[in-house]
């Protein structure tokens, strides 16, 4: 027992080490595919919220650009997350390999949902920065990759839709009676990185509050005179 009690207090602080880069980092093909999942279920929410807002664009005018600079670092983490997972996968690591690769469908929509998101956020922030000014040649790209975006990522989300109720749920329930599902090693850090995504989102779209003015008055003035 004395050789217990000398040994323990050096260990502890390995223990601890290893037990906190678990919670923050661990988890795996499972954790990065529910970090994934989370990520996606905010980003619904948030698409829903910017969809409302075209179907009122000029009273909801701030509020669409509030909400669109705010997705952007949940997009680039959502992103993030799946390209890890195809980095590890085409580089061979076992534990993605063994994993698998999405359906084939889903592979080849990709590359389009990643390239529309790329088109549609890029192109409503330089209408935000450039002003009206581009309404006539940056709108335009901005729509139509909007509408494409919209399509895109709907069948992405109807391919993904079918598992990600039981992904969401087991990383929030203790019980394993539901699909004998358990939270992953590393969700401390996966709710950490989602909630550091959103409040850099919030922050953003804070910043860039005083460049809504110009679009807010260039409404303004078309609805009176319409």
């Amino acid at each position: 027992m004395a050789v217990d009690r000398h040994i323990s207090p050096r260990r502890a602080p390995l223990y601890t080490s290893a037990s906190t880069r678990g919670r923050l980092t661990g988890g795996g093909t499972t954790g990065n595919e529910r970090l994934t999942a989370v990520t996606g279920a905010v980003l619904i929410g948030l698409l829903a919220v910017l969809g409302v807002t075209i179907l009122r664009i000029r009273p909801l005018l701030s509020v669409h650009l509030f909400v669109g600079m705010l997705l952007i670092p949940p997009v680039l983490l959502k992103l993030t997350s799946t390209g890890y997972r195809f980095i590890r996968y085409y580089t061979s690591n076992p534990a993605y390999r063994r994993k698998g690769a999405p359906p084939a469908f889903l592979r080849m929509l990709a590359p389009l949902v990643v390239l529309s998101t790329t088109v549609v956020l890029a192109s409503g922030v330089a209408l935000l920065f450039v002003g009206p000014s581009s309404r006539d040649t940056l709108l335009p790209i901005h729509k139509v990759s909007f509408f494409i975006w919209l399509a895109l990522t709907a069948l992405h989300v109807v391919g993904h839709l079918p598992g990600l109720p039981d992904t969401l749920r087991a990383d929030f329930t203790r019980s394993t009676a539901l699909g004998g599902h358990r939270p992953a090693a590393g969700r401390d850090g996966r709710m950490l990185a989602l909630a550091g995504a959103i409040v850099a989102g919030v922050v953003l779209a804070i910043l860039v509050i005083p460049e809504f003015n110009a679009w807010v008055h260039f409404y303004s003035q078309l609805h009176g005179h319409g």
